[in-house]
């Protein structure tokens, strides 16, 4: 008895999971070997194109102060709103627009150059972790379902549960100091009184170009240089990417083979059986619950369980983000001191938020007919 408790302790039950997967590829090897060139072609075709040069710009526009620039604009408002500074309303901006994990990478970098506080951090990934629009509408209601009515209302559960949960948020460690950004943002002779009382005199504008410029010679590279640093930085984060989408593109499938997935279908069927869900969608599920495009392409593909509970169940694997999204989010937070776990709820949150947002809004934006 007490070996067996040595043996199932959480910190040996990593261990354990290697092994087991070295063992199914062992035993698959050639399937294993195919779902690893999927996995490759997904992450050049698609998330390569799509995500570098948004990872390029985001390290310009830190460089160039861009950052800062919008911080002192936005501040009144994401303070009120989500107890952030207001350098958070351009991640939220770049998250939502870039997909993941945009937000993440922003998020980490401001926390590295210590605008952001712990607390704030954690907030921000919380909610800026998103799927882009171009993802949403094209491949999810287009390419999947082949509805593009069905954009309007997947739009409005995913992001409108995504600012829901930055309200939530804001109660997040509520006893935590926020960060000021004015005084992140300036040198330590800048800092002080003086300068809080020339900020109440000068324009907002005036003042988010001063800090602008000051983060600009703080920053002091030559464009050669930051743009050259601009691409390495991308490009390793890009190749983390690609070795998390190529992983669980393998573990899939030998799960799969295994029969692993066919039991966690039965599994989750039978839940969603009483919760009154059409049992047909559990496959869809444990897609999602690993891989969010398998998992909305698995949940477009099952007709005839009814578009809404479809589209609801899409809008969950949407706001999940699928455990491939939240390895490369773990992988950037662990630089940081920010921790995984509030990011986990939230995405559970968010999922539950957003496919209750499709039933209540089925009628208001759901596709005629």
């Amino acid at each position: 008895m007490h070996i067996l408790h040595f043996l199932f302790r959480p910190a040996v039950i990593p261990a354990w999971s290697a092994v087991l997967i070295a063992l199914l590829l062992a035993i698959f090897p050639a399937a294993a070997l195919d779902s690893a060139v999927r996995g490759l072609s997904i992450w050049w075709q698609v998330l390569f194109p799509a995500l570098f040069p948004f990872f390029v710009i985001s390290e310009l526009l830190l460089g160039f102060g861009i950052v800062h620039f919008f911080g002192t604009m936005l501040d009144p408002f994401m303070r009120p709103l989500f107890r952030l500074p207001g350098i958070g309303g351009f991640v939220v901006t770049m998250g939502f627009a870039s997909g993941y994990p945009v937000g993440a990478r922003l998020t980490s970098q401001l926390w590295e150059q210590r605008l952001i506080t712990r607390a704030e951090g954690e907030r921000l990934v919380a909610f800026t972790t998103s799927s882009d629009p171009i993802f949403l509408i094209g491949a999810v209601a287009v390419g999947f379902f082949h509805n593009a009515a069905l954009a309007p209302i997947l739009a409005a559960a995913h992001y409108g549960g995504a600012m829901m949960i930055g309200f939530m948020m804001r109660y997040h460690d509520r006893h935590s100091r926020g960060s000021t950004d004015a005084e992140a943002w300036r040198p330590p002779s800048d800092r002080g009184s003086s300068l809080r009382s020339n900020r109440r005199k000068s324009p907002r504008l005036i003042e988010a170009v001063k800090a602008m410029h000051q983060a600009r010679l703080l920053d002091g590279r030559p464009l050669g240089t930051l743009f050259q640093d601009a691409i390495q930085a991308s490009l390793r984060l890009m190749i983390v990417v690609g070795g998390l989408v190529v992983f669980f593109s393998v573990l899939m499938e030998l799960l799969t083979q295994a029969g692993t997935i066919s039991a966690l279908s039965a599994g989750i069927g039978t839940v969603m059986t009483l919760l009154g869900l059409p049992a047909s969608l559990s496959n869809a599920v444990v897609n999602g619950l690993f891989e969010v495009t398998l998992g909305a392409k698995a949940a477009g593909a099952a007709i005839g369980s009814g578009l809404m509970h479809q589209t609801a169940i899409a809008a969950f694997i949407l706001s999940w983000g699928g455990l491939s999204v939240h390895a490369q989010i773990a992988s950037l937070l662990s630089r940081t001191d920010l921790r995984y776990r509030p990011f986990l709820i939230a995405r559970f949150i968010h999922g539950c938020i957003a496919s209750a947002l499709v039933y209540l809004l089925w009628r208001l934006l759901g596709p005629v007919g």
